[in-house]
């Protein structure tokens, strides 16, 4: 008994990938922000060792804590580094 030709099966077109989307930089406003937080924490512990003797800078009643707000400060501008591309 003869065989018959096989079927040929009907193959749908693969979908052509999109094109891989360029990462996008980052925004404008980012590193001046990151850099100037840190520069503003920093003065403010520099400002806050340089006259806590006698005049009470920056924020005399925040005593101690003057260096928690500029090392918050410096550790904000440091984590708007991580989104900087």
């Amino acid at each position: 008994m003869p065989e018959s030709k096989p079927r040929k099966k009907k193959t749908t077109p693969q979908p052509v990938d999109a094109p891989v989307a360029k990462p996008e930089g980052s925004p404008r406003w980012l590193a001046p922000v990151m850099v100037g937080l840190m520069v503003l924490g920093l003065a403010w512990i520099v400002t806050f060792y340089l006259t806590s003797a006698g005049l009470g800078l920056p924020v005399p009643q925040l005593g101690q804590w003057n260096l928690a707000v500029g090392f918050g400060l410096i550790i904000v501008g440091f984590g708007l580094t991580t989104r900087w591309r």
